[in-house]
C-alpha cells in the first residue's frame, strides 16, 4: 500500500553510492525499473515526457513495449509511496518534496553558492566521505556515462573547495581528507594537489606541504611531461627549475 502524501513529509533521494531513497529515515524500497525512473527525473531537473523517459530507459524496445513498460514502473513506485513522482500532462518528474544529493552538489558547484573562505558555514552537508561516492557505482546503464562524468567534475570542485573551508574552520583533518579524496577521483588534477598543499599549510605543516608539491610535480613529470604551474609553485615560493639533487653532508668528503 501506497504511503500518504503528507505536506510535511521528508523524503530524501541519495544517488552518490547506492541508490536510496528515504522517507523520514525510513528507507523506500523501489524495484531496479522504478528506481532507474526517479534516478533519470532526479538527475535532468525538468520534467520530462513519458516518450522521452521510456525511450531513454529502454531504448532497445519498441515504443509501445517501452511506454508500458514505464507505465509499470510508475506503478509500482506509487506503490511503494505516493509522493515520487509527479505527472502533469504527458511530463513527469521527480516530487518536489525530494531532496537529492545530487542536486545539492550541482548547487555547490556553482561558485555563487559558496560562502567566503572564513565564514564559518558549512557550504554543504555533505561531508568529504559523501562526496567520494560515485555516482550509482554498480548501474551499468548507458544513459548514465555522461551523468556520471558531469557529477565527477562537480564532486572534484565540490571537494576542492569544501578542503578550503574546512581549513578555514579549522578543521584541518577533514580538510585534508577531503583533498586526498579528490586526487584519488583525479591523481594528475593540479588544483587538487594545490587544494591538499593550501590545507597542510594551515595547519602549519610546511613540510609536508613540500613533499606533496615534489609528488605533484614528479607526477605531472611522468604522466604528462610538464612542470607544475606557475600559481602551485608561488603557494610554496618555488622556482620555476628543476630541482637538483641534494648533496648530502659529508658525502664525497
Amino acid at each position: 500500500m501506497a504511503r500518504s502524501a503528507g505536506s510535511g513529509q521528508r523524503l530524501q533521494l541519495k544517488l552518490l553510492g547506492s541508490f536510496t531513497l528515504l522517507s523520514e529515515a525510513e528507507q523506500v524500497r523501489l524495484p531496479p525499473s522504478s528506481q532507474r525512473v526517479v534516478a533519470l527525473l532526479a538527475l535532468r531537473e525538468r520534467p520530462l515526457s513519458r516518450v522521452q523517459v521510456a525511450s531513454t530507459l529502454w531504448p532497445d524496445f519498441p515504443a509501445e513495449r517501452s511506454l508500458a513498460d514505464l507505465r509499470t514502473a510508475l506503478w509500482r513506485a506509487r506503490r511503494a509511496h505516493a509522493l515520487i513522482v509527479t505527472a502533469a500532462g504527458k511530463c513527469l518528474c521527480l516530487a518536489s518534496a525530494i531532496e537529492v544529493d545530487v542536486r545539492e552538489l550541482m548547487s555547490l558547484g556553482r561558485p555563487t553558492a559558496l560562502p567566503p573562505h572564513g565564514s564559518a558555514a558549512a557550504a554543504t552537508k555533505m561531508s568529504w566521505a559523501e562526496l567520494s561516492l560515485d555516482l550509482l557505482p554498480d548501474w551499468d546503464d548507458d544513459w548514465l556515462i555522461d551523468d556520471r562524468e558531469r557529477v565527477r567534475h562537480l564532486r572534484l570542485h565540490a571537494l576542492e573547495a569544501l578542503t578550503d573551508q574546512l581549513s578555514s574552520c579549522g578543521r584541518h583533518a577533514e580538510a585534508i581528507q577531503a583533498a586526498l579524496a579528490a586526487l584519488r577521483l583525479e591523481p594528475l588534477r593540479e588544483t587538487a594537489h594545490a587544494a591538499l598543499i593550501r590545507a597542510h599549510l594551515a595547519q602549519g605543516n610546511r613540510s609536508e606541504a613540500h613533499r606533496q608539491y615534489t609528488r605533484c610535480r614528479e607526477i605531472l613529470a611522468a604522466e604528462l611531461t610538464v612542470e607544475p604551474s606557475e600559481s602551485l609553485q608561488a603557494l610554496l615560493s618555488v622556482p620555476h627549475t628543476r630541482s637538483r639533487p641534494v648533496t648530502r653532508v659529508g658525502a664525497g668528503s
